[in-house]
């Protein structure tokens, strides 16, 4: 597919601190590899948006409450302090750890019911709040987690909902691009936060999968304050969201859907994603995984998007979190799925039709076919948000 200069009318959030996180790679089975989760991920995109003729936004700074929001305070200090505490600590300099990893977790096995304590050694810390090896922290990474959060709460107050009550959380602009047209707040039937590093995979107490804050939770908890009454968050990446399933899953007022492949096919994050997790409590029902197996291409995919959008109609929901991964691609190494750039158009377009959309940048690791399949999406969106082209 390709898509012609002037033809995308999104508004682009965008923030150049976004590129400041080098993880470095990622250690995976013990070994450190290059890992796939570059800045060139994002440069990409931004490459392409331009060329398509977007508006591009900077993104806003917020509160540090806008995060404690769907995060515990605990992590998010813990995130904005690490690498301070890993470099005074001499772990780069003495031992030639020049990121910070954890090397041990306390799980149940290891505490056997004791409650957890805060480890004296930083090395130890770590293991407290991230819960694998792959999700290294170095020293952009807190400027750019940050980024990708304001990012993602500028393009939640852009779109419009109903009855919305403005919140002024926004106060100073972080590094970016000018604006070149569009507002920062309210007005917009849909809005694309290109969020680097991606977020569906932490949760309120944690981090992992190459995630660090849940920009998508934090854009759903933003439209919540603003005045929707009922959020849903439609997550298409190839992987389950298992942190923004954490966040919302006690409640009603926010519908989480998911399709990806299949976890009990020895698919990333192996212990969540299953058909049978339903919600808990009043968010009983808020809740659909549709796991897919390995090789699943469009007609399959789509009809698991058909049904996660006709869930969200009977949810009510009045305005729409997108978790735009597009690793679901047939050339992309993070997945077995094979979807291809008309399968993220035809999603797109349903997705755009059910109302005012917030779209936030998760998965997509094939440099070559990635910017390809984010335009795919957004002029499939636009299409069925009905935002005239031209």
């Amino acid at each position: 597919m390709s898509t012609n200069s002037g033809q995308l009318r999104v508004p682009v959030v965008w923030s150049e601190d976004c590129l400041l996180h080098e993880p470095a790679g990622e250690v995976w089975l013990g070994i450190r590899d290059p890992g796939t989760e570059v800045p060139e991920r994002a440069s990409v995109i931004l490459s392409a948006v331009r060329a398509a003729g977007a508006a591009i936004v900077p993104a806003q700074r917020h509160e540090i409450e806008a995060l404690h929001r769907v995060h515990s305070p605990g992590l998010v200090e813990h995130l904005s302090t690490i690498w301070a505490d890993w470099e005074a600590g001499g772990y780069a300099r003495d031992y030639g750890r020049d990121r910070v990893v954890p090397y041990v977790f306390p799980t149940a096995a290891l505490l056997a019911g004791l409650p957890p304590r805060l480890p004296a050694a930083t090395h130890g810390q770590v293991g407290l709040y991230c819960y694998d090896t792959m999700t290294l922290v170095g020293p952009g990474s807190w400027a750019a987690i940050r980024a990708a959060a304001d990012a993602a709460l500028t393009a939640a107050s852009m779109i419009t909902v109903p009855r919305a009550t403005v919140v002024p959380t926004t106060v100073v602009p972080t590094t970016g691009a000018p604006t070149t047209g569009a507002p920062t707040t309210g007005g917009q039937r849909a809005s694309y936060a290109l969020c680097r590093p991606p977020g569906h995979h932490a949760g309120p107490d944690g981090y992992g999968g190459s995630c660090y804050l849940n920009n998508a939770a934090l854009a759903a908890q933003a439209l919540r304050d603003h005045g929707a009454d009922r959020v849903a968050v439609l997550d298409i990446d190839a992987h389950h969201g298992n942190g923004t399933q954490a966040v919302f899953y006690p409640r009603p007022d926010v519908y989480y859907g998911s399709v990806h492949v299949d976890p009990g096919a020895g698919w990333f994050p192996h212990y969540t994603g299953f058909a049978d997790e339903r919600g808990d409590g009043p968010g009983l029902g808020a809740n659909r995984n549709v796991p897919l197996p390995p090789g699943t291409g469009d007609d399959d995919w789509l009809a698991a998007v058909e049904q996660l959008c006709a869930e969200v109609r009977a949810h009510g929901a009045e305005a729409i979190v997108l978790s735009l991964g597009v690793d679901a691609a047939a050339a992309d190494p993070e997945s077995p799925l094979q979807v291809t750039a008309d399968g993220y158009r035809a999603a797109g377009e349903l997705i755009g039709a059910l109302g005012p959309v917030a779209v936030i940048q998760e998965g997509g690791y094939d440099l070559g076919s990635l910017a390809e399949y984010v335009l795919a999406a957004l002029t499939g969106l636009q299409a069925g948000a009905g935002i005239r082209a031209e």
